[in-house]
């Protein structure tokens, strides 16, 4: 595997699928900012909460994968999941399956966002169990103090970068002065 953050208004995506899986895989894209997403679903049980503006109310066709760069599949059956897998990548888009690391192009990570600070977690769909298990550990560690954290940070790397200052010295001595990763 090989770790990637994309930028969301970058990478033109949707979701496919059914019920609370979907609406879940939904719902997590949108945290990580994706804002155009769409959610395509043929059967609209557990998915009260989608807003009904991203919604279509059926599975993709060919024409709507083929603007899309990245699919995410959830909450199908495996013989839909396939078939709708098999049009996304003859449209040269790359695919998960949820749950079916042999369908997939990608595996989603467990996350923990904190302003900025982007921590996660994967198995390359080997146990997904443990990724969250891990992910759990690291919300503790890294509590929501940390996006205040990155957000100070940036603040002073754009002002120590412009001083000339060599900004991991200068990283590393501010996280060891505030005791931050003691």
């Amino acid at each position: 595997m090989i770790p990637v953050a994309l930028d969301p208004a970058a990478v033109a995506m949707a979701v496919a699928g059914r019920g609370h899986a979907a609406l879940r895989r939904f719902l997590a894209l949108r945290a990580g900012g994706a804002k155009n997403l769409l959610l395509f679903a043929d059967l609209l049980d557990g998915l009260e909460q989608a807003p009904r503006d991203s919604l279509r109310q059926l599975l993709p066709t060919p024409s709507d994968i083929a603007p899309l760069q990245a699919l995410w599949i959830a909450g199908l059956p495996i013989d839909a999941a396939k078939e709708l897998a098999a049009l996304a990548r003859a449209e040269r888009v790359l695919v998960n399956v949820e749950d079916r690391p042999e369908l997939c192009d990608f595996h989603s990570v467990a996350e923990v966002r904190r302003g900025d600070l982007l921590l996660t977690a994967s198995t390359g769909g080997a146990s997904p169990g443990l990724s969250a298990r891990i992910r759990t550990r690291l919300a503790a560690e890294f509590g929501p103090e940390w996006g205040e954290r990155v957000r100070l940070l940036r603040g002073y790397r754009m002002a120590w970068r412009e001083q000339g200052r060599d900004v991991g010295a200068e990283t590393d001595a501010l996280l060891r002065a505030n005791g931050w990763l003691a």
